[in-house]
């Protein structure tokens, strides 16, 4: 029996392991498969959310709109996180200076309301020997 399913199904037309290049390429073309699945569905989840505008809230638009496609969780939470990323870039100030401003150094010169960044403190602090005091 086992000789039958060997010529009718043999090892080099469905080998068991990839090369290592060919793995590679294989997941290069499926991670850019799940990106345009996700941009796609970016893409009309903010189309539901103009859509219904006047009738729901935009979150309840995006959670009815992956609720009706029937989208399982890990795409969900994805799908959901980048589509009010999208619909929060108008309501962020920081971005919105960036964006007229001309790009992130004009905005970061802006500092008054920002607090200090003290990274090379804390890396100091470490060669020092001193601790951390933490709350």
């Amino acid at each position: 029996m086992f000789a039958f399913l060997r010529r009718l199904f043999p090892e080099r037309i469905f080998r068991r392991k990839l090369e290592p290049a060919a793995e590679r390429r294989l997941r290069l073309a499926q991670a850019r498969a799940e990106e345009a699945t996700i941009r796609a569905h970016v893409d009309n989840a903010l189309m539901f959310v103009d859509t219904l505008a006047e009738d729901l809230t935009f979150d309840r638009a995006i959670d009815t709109y992956i609720r009706e496609m029937a989208i399982p969780e890990p795409l969900a939470s994805t799908v959901a996180t980048r589509t009010l990323v999208v619909l929060g870039q108008d309501l962020v100030p920081y971005r919105r200076r960036a964006v007229e401003g001309g790009g992130a150094a004009d905005a970061a010169g802006d500092t008054e309301d920002k607090p200090k960044l003290r990274l090379n403190e804390a890396a100091q602090g470490r060669g020092d020997g001193r601790t951390v005091k933490r709350a």
